[in-house]
């Protein structure tokens, strides 16, 4: 008989990455492996693993040409597509290590990685991403090499810089394998940590496979499922889930055009898995709900109904709950709702995996009750990145489920969640003493996080152990370092960041009186007024000068909205400990309709 994992190329059988692929050629090379858009014929255009595999031997002969060593590290700053996976196989096979780059990040954050890790190779996908690192030229004297995907537009006075269809042979020969092992060092993926410069997470081969072979006994996938892949591949829960993962079981990937096409992707494509961050979610609930609002009454009570009747039905299925009478209608509400709202996303959806942030228990419940498997999971870059994870026959939404395969996990200190497994990093890349603090002598890793364990070995997140704000697409800020480069302003007397599972950061500040004063003047405004600071043009300046302040931070971390206020957080008014450190709650709290207003409408 045969069994559901018999499809699934072995950790053993792979060796490493780039084995894996091989493996999988070796397999089913007449599978079509990816899909993606042609814009000059506007249709979709499929990829076998055969032909892939003559593809990744042209790109190890280009980088073989450059003059290359095992070791050496290359990176990618490409948008998710076939490039992006033949320049990550190809080096892979030739011992290289590849530092995948996002592609809003700023120059200057891109720069010092680049130099942090040593890269000879970098990526690009546009001339416009190579336009925008002018100011930077001088700090990338390290590469030997630099690609674009694209035709190059106009003369270039960089003797390093070419197009792919220039730097790529006509022919190749054999892909090449670099004899390794699993255990040797195969991506540095940067993080940008609590504190200070981004921080270089090793990963070895092992790591990842071993993380993907324990996905796969969680959920499984054939060779019959397809994935629509949007999350960057730059974000490691995307990079093992939504492409290392595809290769083990012979799955196939469609790389969408971006996020402002994925409505019109999801129905051309199809999917029958979606790997995604909360803030996804957050969209298609957005939109639904704003088109509810807008609507009759009554087709708002059908929408709800159908969430209430499909949660009891989950839970019910699920051994939590009791069956209802209410079920009896299910058939009814399922025509003219749910199965309504799941065919906008194709209409075959198995399984929607959600990671990198929390999911909002509302939000998942809605969709959830819908009819959508929505699993959520919980990880670090540092875990490869699954440590936990809910499966469709036990699957607890409030939970982020239980370790998974080979991974253990237990409360330390203060409620820590420490990890233990297969998956976990090597360490920092050149950073000792970052390493020892993150993975005890045992071999334990702390991950940060609080946690709760209950009887069945569900694991719920409680909190963190540091400060740290993890946005819906799954970003981290460290708040408390962002708020003392805010405060070297004098314009600011005390601040506060917030962005915990919202898609973006937001401000709460306290000016300084005599410097507001100082500015109003000079703008002409009415400093003793309060309506004043709630003045779009005056938060739109307060909001520039507050992102002046946090250059030195990765692109990503911005302030997209400020509630501003005079009034100072004290002792006596209950917002500061008697240690004069702030309580957030309190804060929030006090703010909270100030704080709704931020983030209306997302």
């Amino acid at each position: 008989m045969a069994s559901a994992m018999d499809h699934v190329i072995s950790v053993e059988a792979a060796g490493t990455l780039d084995g894996l692929f091989r493996e999988r050629v070796k397999r089913t090379p007449t599978h079509v492996a990816y899909r993606d858009y042609n814009h000059q014929q506007s249709n979709w255009r499929d990829y076998t693993w055969e032909q892939m595999y003559r593809e990744i031997a042209r790109w190890q002969a280009a980088l073989a040409a450059d003059g290359l060593q095992a070791g050496d590290r290359v990176g990618v700053m490409l948008r998710n597509s076939p490039e992006w996976v033949l320049f990550d196989q190809a080096a892979m096979g030739l011992g290289l290590v590849v530092v995948p780059l996002y592609t809003q990040d700023r120059p200057d954050n891109v720069a010092y990685i680049l130099n942090d890790s040593n890269c000879k190779v970098l990526l690009f996908g546009t001339n416009e991403q190579w336009a925008m690192f002018k100011d930077v030229r001088d700090q990338l004297g390290g590469l030997l090499r630099i690609l674009i995907v694209e035709a190059l537009d106009g003369a270039v006075d960089d003797a390093r810089v070419k197009s792919v269809e220039q730097w790529l042979p006509a022919q190749a020969g054999d892909v090449k394998h670099v004899a390794r092992n699993g255990n040797d060092l195969a991506t540095i993926v940067y993080t940008s940590g609590t504190t200070g410069r981004p921080k270089g997470v090793m990963l070895s081969h092992n790591n990842i496979l071993t993380n993907s072979f324990a996905a796969l006994q969680v959920l499984t996938v054939t060779p019959e499922d397809s994935f629509l892949s949007f999350l960057p591949l730059s974000h490691t829960f995307e990079r093992t889930c939504g492409y290392y993962l595809t290769i083990m079981c012979d799955a196939t990937v469609a790389y969408s055009r971006g996020i402002p096409q994925l409505a019109e992707d999801l129905q051309s494509i199809r999917p029958t898995m979606l790997i995604s961050v909360p803030r996804i979610y957050e969209r298609i609930w957005g939109a639904i709900r704003a088109k509810l609002d807008e609507g009759p009454p009554l087709r708002k009570k059908l929408f709800l109904a159908a969430v209430d009747v499909g949660f009891a039905r989950f839970e019910h299925a699920q051994g939590r709950g009791p069956w209802k009478l209410s079920f009896l209608f299910w058939p009814i509400l399922n025509k003219l709702v749910a199965s309504k709202v799941l065919e906008r996303l194709g209409g075959r959806m198995k399984a929607a995996m959600s990671g990198g942030a929390a999911l909002p228990a509302d939000i998942s419940r809605v969709f959830i009750g819908l009819g959508l498997r929505v699993l959520q999971g919980y990880g670090l870059t540092e875990t490869s990145p699954i440590a936990c994870a809910n499966s469709p026959e036990d699957n607890l939404p409030a939970s982020v489920g239980k370790p998974v395969p080979g991974v253990q996990v237990k409360l330390g200190e203060n409620n820590a969640l420490l990890i233990k497994g297969p998956n976990i990093m090597m360490g920092y890349w050149n950073n000792e003493v970052a390493t020892k603090a993150m993975i005890q002598s045992d071999g334990w890793l702390n991950s940060g996080d609080t946690a709760r364990i209950d009887e069945k070995g569900h694991v719920f997140i409680t909190g963190r152990i540091k400060e740290i704000i993890v946005l819906s697409n799954g970003e981290k800020m460290p708040p408390v370092d962002m708020e003392n480069a805010i405060l070297q302003d004098p314009l600011f007397e005390q601040v506060m960041l917030l962005g915990e599972a919202k898609p973006y950061l937001s401000l709460i500040a306290v000016l300084n009186g005599d410097q507001w004063n100082k500015l109003a003047g000079e703008k002409g405004w009415k400093a003793e007024d309060a309506a004043t600071l709630r003045d779009n043009g005056v938060k739109e300046l307060i909001t520039q000068r507050v992102g002046a302040q946090l250059k030195a931070f990765p692109g990503y971390a911005q302030v997209r909205q400020v509630t501003l206020t005079l009034e100072p957080w004290s002792v006596e008014n209950g917002m500061l400990t008697p240690t004069l450190k702030l309580k957030r709650p309190k804060v929030m709290e006090k703010f909270n309709a100030e704080i709704d207003g931020m983030y209306a409408g997302h």
